[in-house]
């Protein structure tokens, strides 16, 4: 079964990411196609890029990459949960990014992004000109929640609406298509 890797991408304090990620896990748990992992950043605690030699080279010394290298490597597809902070994703979204090359190479994203009412959208046309150079395949189905807070009750659970629900099935579907279809492309027998 191939490994669907969930990213969450805010570390500030108070920050909604951890609620709208657990959404976005228990509604692709649902569904068979993915063994789902999570990496929430804020617990990842990578360091500023702290490695001296280019990560096409893999050639890792600090034992945070390693570990961050094994986690991206054993993985088929990739979702990213993003704010947009003006106009952009958070910067150790970039950093988590810039830390690897290869192990990126030839695996579907997808985004589920959140903000005022433009939903986060702007951080994701953003993010997709930086996975593409990594030969990523960001897929155009996404899930955008504009003006999210009013979706997260008090006890810090998202309420979706039924466009969210449909956005992130639709999403799932088009990843597992596309995983399937680069997986060729991953061991080389395309």
């Amino acid at each position: 079964m191939p490994r669907l890797t969930v990213i969450i991408a805010s570390t500030r304090p108070g920050r909604a990411g951890p609620s709208i990620g657990h959404w976005f896990v228990e509604r692709a748990r649902t569904y068979s196609t993915f063994e789902i992992r999570v990496v929430d950043l804020a617990e990842l605690d990578l360091p500023l890029l702290d490695e001296a030699k280019h990560p096409r080279l893999r050639q890792y010394t600090q034992p945070h990459t390693i570990e961050w290298s094994a986690i991206v490597e054993a993985s088929d597809a990739f979702v990213f949960v993003t704010p947009e902070y003006n106009y952009g994703y958070p910067a150790p979204l970039k950093n988590a990014i810039d830390y690897l090359h290869e192990e990126w190479k030839h695996k579907p994203v997808g985004f589920v992004s959140y903000g005022g009412v433009a939903a986060g959208t702007r951080a994701v046309q953003q993010l997709k000109q930086v996975v593409t150079a990594l030969s990523m395949m960001p897929v155009n189905e996404a899930v955008a929640i504009p003006f999210f807070s009013q979706f997260i009750d008090d006890d810090g659970r998202v309420q979706a609406n039924e466009a969210m629900i449909q956005a992130a099935d639709t999403m799932l579907d088009e990843l597992a298509r596309v995983e399937v279809a680069m997986r060729a492309l991953r061991s080389g027998t395309a």
